[in-house]
């Protein structure tokens, strides 16, 4: 497996997030807001300086995280179309960072999540889309329609495109009260669809707090991982920030110095640890190549 940090919880400086995760021993940088511009609204030239300072510090781009289908459900084909032309866009983005993925949502859930509502709605937003230029990623997202592993693959097994993976984001699962102990049997629901896993530690739903204080066994997680090979990324997605606590609208809209301040020092905190937790399990920096999800059988 491969570690990285979303950049924006380091930094809105594109080389302070790049110069300590790469000091750091991180192998990649998954890019969301930086210099204050969210994702889906930075230029190709920010975008170009962006994947520059990455390369330069020996790095890769691990992921590009616009809010893909982070939306209410459509009601009218100009919300349906709305929603395409950014995920369209994203795609692009994506292919100028030269990211290996967009992390996309099922939509705002109104009520209890109704994956299948929102998949027929995702079908018709994804009509068009370029989908074999850059995969798609489906989040197991806190406040959408697919808050646990259960129900992000009913929205994919109702979605019907294999070419969709899964971002396991276990810390959502909690937070968002429908599965207080996704591992280890959320995983194991998943685990042949998971492409990439986005690492942060919740109390509760209360806040979120330094990996490994918790409510989620990190280290059992990380080890249960490079037992089944996975060879894609660990992302670190903090959302702790020292003397403060992270308002919903902030984790609503993650980016911008309202977001990321306090989190340079929580997040460098959290990656030792994270880093710690891999060099015990004896994953150390296993590239990922292109068949880099596989697992192997019966593990």
């Amino acid at each position: 497996m491969r570690l990285a940090v979303i950049n924006d919880e380091l930094s809105q400086d594109i080389e302070q997030a790049a110069a300590t995760t790469s000091r750091l021993g991180f192998d990649g940088l998954e890019i969301r807001s930086s210099g204050g511009v969210a994702p889906h609204r930075m230029d190709d030239a920010a975008l170009a300086r962006i994947r520059a300072t990455v390369a330069r510090h020996g790095l890769r781009v691990a992921g590009f995280d616009p809010p893909a289908l982070k939306c209410e459900l459509p009601r009218t084909a100009a919300e349906t179309d709305s929603a395409r032309a950014l995920v369209t866009d994203s795609v692009r983005r994506a292919e100028l960072l030269g990211a290996p993925f967009v992390r996309i949502f099922t939509f705002y859930r109104q009520g209890d999540p109704d994956p299948r509502r929102a998949a027929a709605a995702a079908r018709e937003v994804l009509d068009g889309v370029p989908l074999g230029r850059v995969p798609l990623l489906v989040e197991t997202g806190m406040r959408t329609n697919s808050p646990t592993m259960r129900h992000t693959l009913e929205f994919l097994d109702a979605l019907g495109d294999d070419r969709l993976g899964i971002l396991w984001d276990p810390g959502n699962s909690v937070f968002s009260g429908w599965d207080p102990a996704p591992f280890p049997q959320d995983y194991a629901l998943g685990r042949e669809r998971i492409r990439h896993v986005h690492v942060k530690d919740p109390d509760g739903r209360r806040a979120y707090v330094r990996l490994g204080d918790g409510d989620l066994p990190w280290p059992a997680i990380v080890a249960r991982l490079a037992e089944d090979g996975y060879r894609d990324w660990i992302s670190l997605e903090t959302h702790w920030r020292v003397g403060r606590v992270l308002n919903q609208a902030q984790r609503d809209e993650p980016w911008g110095e309202e977001f990321t301040a306090g989190g340079f020092e929580a997040s460098s905190t959290c990656m030792r640890l994270l880093r710690e937790m891999t060099r015990t399990t004896g994953e150390d920096s296993v590239p990922a190549g292109p068949d880099a999800h596989t697992v192997e059988a019966g593990a």
